[in-house]
């Protein structure tokens, strides 16, 4: 079958796996001072976080909308014999709701809740890709991804929590906190939502190696075809400290490098990095 794999641009995949797994992108709205703008077209976290350290308002995110997904579906549904789009999770957004409705229209077009964000997400979708390269049908694809998507581990540690303070998800004491003792929050999804898991104390490169150490350190159930580290901008040497750490617990195949988008940075800020991986 001749299978098309489309995403949310919130899945984090470099231009090159997003070339290599020949994946189209629905970019979600960026909100700016009033202002939408279409993530990674019109935007990206670079202009967000100037804009921020300028002393403007954070930037919020929103859905791609059903005219949008209509547009897409409706251009690739006659070209293919299935389009499979995964969308950011349900509870993150109203991405997949809106998706759907616009697939209804299309009866080759079908959409998964990755129920994740960023390369979780994007786990996801390179999995799609790769099933639909050995010949699944669409069906069998959707079924393997809602089975797997339960087993996608994604977590990230925080250096700053002045992007979640202005955002009202931490007080003003609890960043005073965090800054005095040097903590730097985990936060990961559980069950399609986003939490804190830990709390790490230290330099930041000190409390990556932990972070990585605690997530794979002793593991036997890890799949170990890919991994991604991914991060917006970070002091210099902590994506290395992370990838050395990763190379001392786990022999994974593949260890991709990505940079966080919009909607992480969004919410996140600089100084935030993940490794993210899939369980069996």
């Amino acid at each position: 079958m001749n299978i098309k794999v489309t995403a949310d641009s919130t899945c984090d995949l470099s231009p090159e796996l997003l070339a290599q797994y020949d994946i189209t992108l629905t970019p979600l709205s960026v909100i700016k001072d009033g202002q939408a703008y279409l993530d990674g077209v019109d935007i990206n976290p670079e202009i967000i976080y100037r804009h921020v350290d300028n002393g403007g308002a954070l930037c919020s995110t929103s859905a791609v909308n059903v005219d949008s997904y209509r547009s897409l579906f409706g251009a690739l549904s006659p070209k293919y014999d299935a389009v499979i789009h995964v969308t950011i999770g349900s509870l993150f957004s109203a991405c997949y709701q809106n998706a759907t409705i616009a697939a209804a229209n299309y009866p080759n077009v079908y959409v998964v809740d990755s129920m994740n964000l960023s390369t979780g997400q994007g786990h996801l979708v390179i999995e799609a890709a790769q099933l639909a390269a050995q010949g699944l049908s669409a069906m069998e694809i959707c079924s393997q991804l809602n089975a797997m998507r339960g087993r996608v581990s994604a977590s990230f540690i925080m250096d700053r929590l002045d992007y979640m303070q202005k955002g009202g998800r931490c007080s003003a004491v609890t960043l005073l906190g965090s800054k005095l003792l040097k903590i730097k929050p985990c936060i990961a999804v559980r069950d399609g939502a986003m939490g804190v898991v830990e709390k790490y104390r230290g330099s930041f490169d000190k409390c990556v190696e932990k972070y990585v150490k605690d997530m794979l350190k002793d593991r036997k159930d890890l799949r170990l075809d890919r991994i991604f580290i991914t991060h917006s901008p970070v002091p210099d040497g902590a994506v290395e400290i992370a990838r050395e750490t990763i190379r001392k617990y786990a022999d994974f195949q593949n260890i991709y490098e990505t940079s966080a988008g919009c909607t992480v940075s969004c919410h996140c800020g600089p100084g935030t990095l993940g490794i993210l991986f899939v369980t069996k």
